[in-house]
């Protein structure tokens, strides 16, 4: 069965355990006649285990334009094939201007669908997953990982994060600070033998974290509970507690009860 077609093929591939990948992607990957690849060491790994011996193209975001004008040609002519590291292709990965590319060029795409650690950690998570939003990794630095989690205060649907070991800490401070009731879920190294989910609020998860300086290392994925009437109500305690702290090193007693009337209209 000829699974492949000239142009661009995405291909899903395994999130941690290799028995993962389809038998759909196995036929397109032995077919093909390049791969493009984020690391070729790394995929390596997984077409030795396949037997496949291919040419690899590295793509990353800051050569993605270079590598689309070198195989420009190729993509009309040829079998290629997008992988990334790990999962679904163009996920918080680049390729996102090879598709567009090849969509402008009128060169054929399509997918091939597999893993995928979004999905994974939502089924795990034990959330609502009827709606969800996806963020990508949280930011570098605590301000703008502060600023993100204010910004999914009001937000109705279940969030998901890809967080790097040496952020999970802060980014479970910066959950306890802004909205410490909230449910969570941290889900570690899906798939693999080590995969766990911790469950509770930042402040225990966190706790449950810290007991064994293993549990750092790894992968994550953080899905964070939709706001619910229920937890609206503790996430503007916590808002509000931490403001009246603030303001209470910088006014006076009466200053601060005149501005909480002002603005809460309570007398």
């Amino acid at each position: 069965m000829n699974n492949t077609i000239n142009g661009l093929s995405i291909v899903a591939t395994p999130i941690g355990n290799l028995d993962d990948i389809t038998f759909r992607a196995v036929g397109v990957l032995k077919e093909c006649d390049i791969i493009i690849c984020e690391n070729p060491k790394h995929s390596l790994k997984l077409l030795n285990k396949l037997g496949i011996k291919k040419k690899l193209i590295a793509l990353h975001d800051y050569n993605e334009h270079k590598v689309i004008n070198q195989i420009d040609s190729l993509l009309k002519s040829k079998k290629c094939v997008l992988i990334s590291d790990a999962g679904s292709p163009l996920i918080s990965d680049p390729g996102f201007n090879l598709v567009q590319h090849c969509i402008e060029k009128n060169i054929r795409v399509t997918s091939i669908p597999g893993p995928s650690s979004i999905i994974s950690s939502l089924q795990l998570s034990g959330m609502p997953l009827s709606e969800f939003a996806f963020f990508g990794f949280v930011p570098k630095s605590k301000k703008k990982i502060e600023d993100l989690i204010k910004s999914i205060l009001q937000e109705k649907r279940t969030c998901v994060f890809f967080v790097s070991s040496h952020k999970l800490i802060v980014f479970l401070d910066c959950l306890e600070n802004i909205m410490a009731e909230r449910s969570i879920a941290i889900c570690k190294e899906l798939t693999k033998m080590n995969e766990f989910v911790f469950r509770g609020t930042s402040s225990n998860v966190k706790n449950k974290i810290l007991e064994d300086k293993e549990n750092i290392k790894g992968e994550f994925v953080a899905v964070i509970d939709r706001q619910t009437s229920k937890n609206q109500d503790f996430d503007n305690i916590d808002l509000y507690s931490k403001e009246l702290r603030k303001m209470a090193t910088k006014f006076s007693l009466t200053d601060i009860v005149e501005i909480v009337q002002k603005f809460t209209k309570i007398n």
